[in-house]
């Protein structure tokens, strides 16, 4: 099912192609439900393994056109403070100065400025990412999981994905040399999202 049309269609051929019923029948704005979503990351430590977390607290929204899918957009807001690592010590220097400095700069923020489809249920969501003061330009690779109606009546759709960053080009530089050489902390980090959304009631 497309949600978004191809990078390379014509304007004139989007045009008069028909409309799929059930692409339309998900046009709509749609809530980010957290209960039922989350967004984490996964960075290598020490440079033997790999520590994972999670932002409990935030909230974003979709709105989804089905006849004309590339005007389909997404934008979310994490509280940097909600960040979770399991370990509070660590949780504690991730919100300081050193890392996101959550007290200045509380949120980190997405917001879609581009979308296509790559092939079958997979599609790539491009937009700004905005984290402390830093704004750069940021790809997702997603996977649409499908459309349903849950038990208390919701229209939900889902989606997962991944991303991949240089927390540097951000301005998270902190980090610490190692004895044996290397550093404590990569550079690199993954970024997971796995979304459920509402649809906003007509």
């Amino acid at each position: 099912m497309g949600l978004f049309n191809r990078r390379n269609e014509s304007a004139v051929a989007t045009a008069t192609l028909p409309v799929d019923p059930a692409l339309a029948a998900l046009t709509g704005d749609y809530t980010i439900d957290p209960a039922h979503s989350s967004i984490g990351f996964t960075v290598r430590h020490a440079m033997v393994t790999n520590v994972r977390g999670t932002f409990a607290e935030h909230e974003g929204a979709l709105t989804l056109d089905g006849s004309n899918p590339g005007a389909s957009t997404a934008s979310i807001e994490v509280r940097i403070a909600s960040v979770d690592t399991g370990i509070a010590d660590r949780d504690g220097h991730l919100r300081s100065g050193d890392f996101f400095d959550a007290e200045q700069f509380p949120l980190m923020t997405f917001r879609s400025t581009q979308a296509e489809q790559l092939g079958g249920d997979k599609y790539r969501i491009t937009g700004d990412l905005t984290i402390k003061d830093v704004t750069k330009p940021l790809s997702i690779d997603l996977e649409f999981n499908g459309a349903a109606t849950d038990v208390y009546g919701n229209e939900r759709v889902g989606f997962e994905g991944s991303a991949e960053i240089l927390r540097s080009a951000w301005g998270l530089t902190w980090n610490a040399a190692l004895e044996t050489g290397g550093v404590m902390v990569s550079d690199k980090v993954k970024l997971n999202f796995d979304i459920s959304a509402i649809k906003s009631a007509a």
